[in-house]
């Protein structure tokens, strides 16, 4: 088991820590500002890969309805369980607000989707792409509402996705696939060569991210929500991912993607979110620095055991 557990940390994390490390060294050393960065992986590199992964992706419509039930039930009882710790731990308002983003959204975009391409090849991206492209729709709709609460606006969160591009190449991705159009061979190059982009420059955007989330004060009353964020998304989501998608019957390639994505660190969209609608942000840029760091100790356990089930 130890040395599955170090064949995985060399395989998959130590090729992941590059980037990152990288974008720690550059936010320290030369300031780098993450936001031109992230703009051109939103809005070019992110839908390019998301395009030609459903373009080609190889799922069947038995995988596409475990992993849309999946993402609604995991959706649910996350968010069940982090209304549950709110109220037990007598956490304020914004605070139970700000755990209930932590529970419930997964930075399975940024750092998920090149995980699962090392870690299950492209296999494994074919079955992600569907979760992947329910969870940017998610997180601009209900997160909006887990966020804001009282002041929800369901407008705002509906031009929130409609401003989204990688909603409209999925839908073009689709027709192509249903009336099987073939894109030029050129133009399928350069989406090809976009979408190569995408891992090396989202993992540097989240070393950069990481390292402007480490300093700053910490307030002691946080420490109970920082604790029940940590045991969440470390111990809570793996177990009742893994129990949802047993009885939903995934096979084990879709279970152990599946697991693995619902099992990544707090998204970076939570803090947006959090400092637009004031759900606690410092407890939330916390846990998504911890969460993070924390990973590169849980995810390479739980794709080890998710190949010890295949």
């Amino acid at each position: 088991m130890s040395s599955s557990f170090v064949s995985i940390l060399v395989q998959v994390f130590v090729p992941l820590a590059f980037p990152v490390v990288a974008g720690i060294l550059l936010k320290r050393f030369k300031s780098l500002d993450t936001k031109p960065l992230s703009v051109l992986a939103l809005y070019l590199l992110s839908p390019s890969i998301i395009f030609t992964t459903l373009l080609d992706a190889q799922v069947s419509a038995e995988d596409i309805g475990i992993t849309v039930s999946f993402s609604f039930i995991n959706l649910l009882t996350m968010w069940g369980v982090s209304v549950l710790l709110g109220r037990l731990l007598r956490l304020g308002d914004s605070e139970k607000s700000g755990l209930t983003l932590v529970a419930s959204f997964t930075n399975c975009v940024n750092y998920g989707l090149p995980l699962v391409l090392l870690a299950f090849g492209q296999a494994g991206l074919d079955k992600a792409a569907v979760y992947i492209v329910l969870q940017i729709i998610i997180v601009n709709t209900i997160g909006v509402f887990f966020a804001a609460r009282s002041h929800f606006s369901a407008k705002k969160a509906g031009l929130a996705v409609l401003k989204l591009p990688a909603l409209y190449v999925a839908a073009l991705a689709g027709l192509l696939r249903l009336s099987g159009t073939a894109l030029p061979e050129s133009f399928a190059t350069g989406v090809d060569l976009l979408a190569s982009a995408y891992s090396p420059v989202v993992l540097v955007i989240l070393g950069a991210q990481m390292a402007s989330r480490a300093g700053g004060e910490w307030e002691p009353r946080l420490q109970r929500a920082f604790q029940a964020g940590l045991a969440l998304r470390l111990a809570i989501a793996p177990l009742l991912s893994w129990l949802t998608l047993t009885l939903l019957g995934a096979d084990r390639l879709l279970l152990g993607v599946l697991l693995v994505l619902a099992s990544m660190p707090t998204a970076v969209n939570a803090v947006i979110l959090a400092e637009q609608f004031n759900a606690s942000p410092k407890f939330v840029s916390r846990c998504i620095l911890w969460t993070t760091v924390a990973s590169f100790a849980v995810l390479p356990v739980l794709i080890m055991l998710a190949g010890t089930n295949a």
